[in-house]
């Protein structure tokens, strides 16, 4: 495609692109609201809704870096495209799902389509807006439009229950890919790395195999218990096989991901700051859809609709952190985003069962606020310290910390919700001496205590319902505060690693890239020359640089603001 029509039409280039996102962030959240469905539907248990929810997630993760690695070599549109096709065809089989399983198997499939689009989008619009003026800006839009589709998956969620039955939260999405698909065909432009190594399929194993342990081994210690020996292998072997995968990326001659760009602050203190910051706010809407449901009484519909106020503050808080970054540095921007994440998370511990809905809105419209600080600018700082001919291992990478994050959020924050819930039940089963199976299965969920409560009836069957409540959202309180422990955890990472802001190379301006204007003559051959040339790498990248030279960084060249 012609570069000059490509500038011109960046701008619905950069709307085609935050469709696709959209609807694989979506898919996210969408699930929550119909958890408590799920549960009645498909006997689903409190681990199933966990693998239901992060069967997506961690397969999404495991093959992020392999997706982006593949569509820099073979073309970023063709990966986008079949990405998506594959998305929306995993969707369509979800919807008809028979079993929790099943349901499972294809959430699978759905993250496989999942990884090669959420990379594509990232890597295709860095190499469409070459300017770092406008660059900035889409990104911001992009990390809007990545929130919005997480916020405002609940609100979907809820009206398609309140009218259709749990499948359509799934099929919704086949008529969004149909047109994410045409568009795509007739708008995006092809870019590819012509200097792209061969794949690391080896490498791409290790690393589902070591996440998918490492996460079973979090989702079924509540069940199993953690000293039970499938646990512990879950936990331990997840850890090594993850370790094995950082040794042979290290030593592997084509690695799907160069270890070393971890030597760049601007690109590992802002991959650690997204991990954690997707950490708490995927848990945290985990257990308060649950919350809103279960313990409030909350309709799948109007739950979502309770939580919208999330899209929109970081539909706001998004594009603005891009003119704050530019006043105050980028370490500011995303240390204070974490700092209201773990106000919001905060007020989220105080939670009763008769709380209402008050403090639960407050505490989202600072979650909200907090996210849109902290993913625009993070972003910006991941992909403008890597070579534009890599970036769509960069976006992959970018997209790998939001998934990782996200899938350990609901893993751990759910996990310890459970064990909680389960041991606190438990003693007041005991204590009334119930059957043994009654036992087992109000343990199981808060909705299968609820569901027996009802059964029994009468003064006995509220009081049933009442201690059940009570132990979960004692639960939800904990998760809560291990949650924000972990963004107070990023605010730290921030203030003590982050840069403030990239320095500009002596001689040319700023670093981040050529000035805002159509790609033609000198400009278009600089942009597609090679790692380093024309391109953000200049100063960020530990590659481009020639060691030795001015811009060549090290410890002797600190970023600003350190």
């Amino acid at each position: 495609m012609d570069e000059n029509r490509v500038h011109r039409e960046r701008w619905a280039v950069l709307a085609v692109l935050c469709i696709s996102l959209l609807v694989v962030s979506l898919d996210n959240t969408i699930l929550n609201v119909a958890l408590p469905t799920l549960v009645r539907d498909l006997h689903a248990s409190s681990s199933q809704l966990q693998w239901i929810v992060d069967a997506y997630t961690v397969v999404f993760a495991g093959l992020e870096i392999t997706a982006g690695s593949l569509g820099d070599r073979f073309g970023r549109r063709k990966a986008l495209f079949g990405g998506l096709a594959l998305f929306g065809l995993g969707s369509g089989l979800s919807a008809f799902s028979h079993s929790a399983d099943e349901l499972i198997f294809f959430r699978c499939l759905m993250g496989v389509g999942g990884a090669f689009v959420m990379p594509s989008t990232l890597s295709i619009l860095t190499n469409v807006f070459t300017g770092p003026n406008e660059r900035a800006k889409a990104i911001g839009i992009w990390s809007g439009t990545s929130g919005l589709g997480i916020a405002i998956g609940p609100i979907i969620g809820g009206w398609l229950l309140a009218h259709f039955w749990w499948g359509s939260v799934f099929l919704v999405n086949v008529p969004i890919v149909a047109v994410g698909l045409v568009s795509i065909a007739f708008l995006i432009p092809e870019s590819s790395d012509p200097a792209a190594r061969r794949s690391d399929p080896f490498g791409a194993g290790l690393s589902i195999v070591g996440l998918g342990a490492l996460l079973y081994g979090i989702i079924e210690a509540p069940v199993d218990g953690w000293s039970s020996g499938s646990v512990l292998l879950g936990l331990f072997g997840g850890v090594a096989v993850l370790v094995a995968f950082v040794l042979w990326e290290l030593h592997c001659d084509h690695p799907m991901f160069r270890m070393e760009f971890f030597r760049n602050a601007r690109f590992s203190a802002a991959s650690v700051s997204v991990t954690l910051v997707f950490f708490s706010l995927f848990g945290a809407m985990f257990l308060l859809t649950q919350y809103l449901q279960s313990v409030l009484g909350f309709t799948a519909l109007q739950a979502g609709i309770r939580i919208a106020p999330v899209a929109v503050m970081l539909g706001i808080g998004a594009p603005v952190s891009s003119a704050i970054v530019r006043r105050i540095g980028t370490k500011w921007v995303v240390g204070s985003g974490l700092g209201l994440v773990a106000v919001g998370l905060g007020l989220l511990t105080h939670l009763s069962i008769a709380s209402g809905y008050a403090p639960v809105f407050v505490a989202i419209l600072v979650l909200g606020t907090g996210m849109g600080f902290t993913m625009a600018p993070a972003t910006e700082s991941i992909m403008g310290s890597l070579p534009r001919e890599e970036a769509g291992v960069g976006s992959a990478m970018n997209g790998t910390t939001i998934q990782v994050g996200g899938a350990l959020g609901v893993a751990v924050l759910g996990s310890l919700l459970d064990q909680r819930y389960r041991t606190l039940v438990d003693q007041h089963v005991a204590q009334a001496h119930l059957p043994a199976a009654i036992a087992r299965e109000a343990s199981a969920s808060l909705g299968a205590a609820l569901a027996i409560a009802a059964h029994v009836g009468g003064s006995a069957g509220a009081a049933f319902a009442r201690v059940a409540k009570e132990s979960f959202v004692t639960g939800v309180n904990f998760a809560d505060v291990v949650g924000m422990a972990v963004a107070v955890a990023g605010i730290v990472v921030a203030a003590v690693f982050l840069p403030a802001r990239a320095r500009p190379v002596p001689g040319e301006g700023r670093l981040d890239g050529p000035v805002d204007g159509p790609v033609d003559g000198k400009a278009a051959s600089r942009s597609t020359a090679g790692p380093g040339v024309g391109t953000d790498a200049t100063e960020d990248s530990v590659l481009a640089p020639v060691p030795g030279s001015p811009a060549s960084p090290g410890p002797d060249r600190p970023e600003d603001g350190r």
